[in-house]
């Protein structure tokens, strides 16, 4: 099945949309930007992966998972000012008989405390469930981490579990929290 892959989702603040090649240099300078404020929550990251080169591959990858329905890439802009401030990831989408997917998120950190982030979790969630179809969706977040735990709680997930020693951070095998939210309709 082949998606359309020009989604814009509006809320009063921000809105959502699919990544497009056209984001590359946008998309960059958010990486460079957020690199040591994102660096405690991802594993490593090699200084090749913050160049243009390695941006438009991730960008071209993220297009053809949206197309084939098997990941989809939302970039966050603030509306006012129009500005990238922030990025929405449902990935491995499963379909058959789990109808799934992972949830993550990243938001710059000039922006965070705002509230944006709920509302690009929420219009995600929206869009998965109700134009995707999909029937559960789960975050998997360091358990230190409440604000990200507290965007999944606002947005209706529930505490499943923590999976041990599940994710390398850093070089380190570190414990997540498991959060889940099942679509009810």
């Amino acid at each position: 099945m082949v998606r359309d892959t020009k989604v814009k989702i509006e809320s009063e603040n921000i809105y959502i949309r699919l990544v497009e090649e056209e984001d590359v240099d946008e998309l960059l300078k958010f990486e460079v930007k957020n690199r040591d404020f994102f660096q405690p929550f991802f594993r490593k990251q090699e200084n090749s992966e913050y160049t243009l080169q390695s941006q438009l591959k991730i960008v071209k990858k993220a297009i053809e998972n949206a197309q084939t329905d098997r990941g989809y890439l939302f970039l966050i802009y603030q509306q006012e000012l129009d500005e990238l401030i922030g990025k929405v990831m449902l990935n491995r989408v499963m379909r058959q008989h789990l109808q799934s997917c992972w949830i993550g998120y990243t938001l710059d950190q000039d922006y965070n405390g705002r509230g944006y982030m709920s509302k690009a979790v929420k219009l995600a969630v929206d869009h998965a469930f109700q134009e995707l179809n999909l029937h559960r969706i789960e975050a998997a977040v360091l358990p230190h981490n409440m604000g990200s735990i507290s965007v999944l709680l606002k947005n209706g997930f529930h505490k499943e579990g923590i999976a041990r020693k599940s994710l390398k951070v850093n070089g380190k095998w570190e414990d997540h929290q498991i959060l889940a939210i099942v679509n009810e309709s």
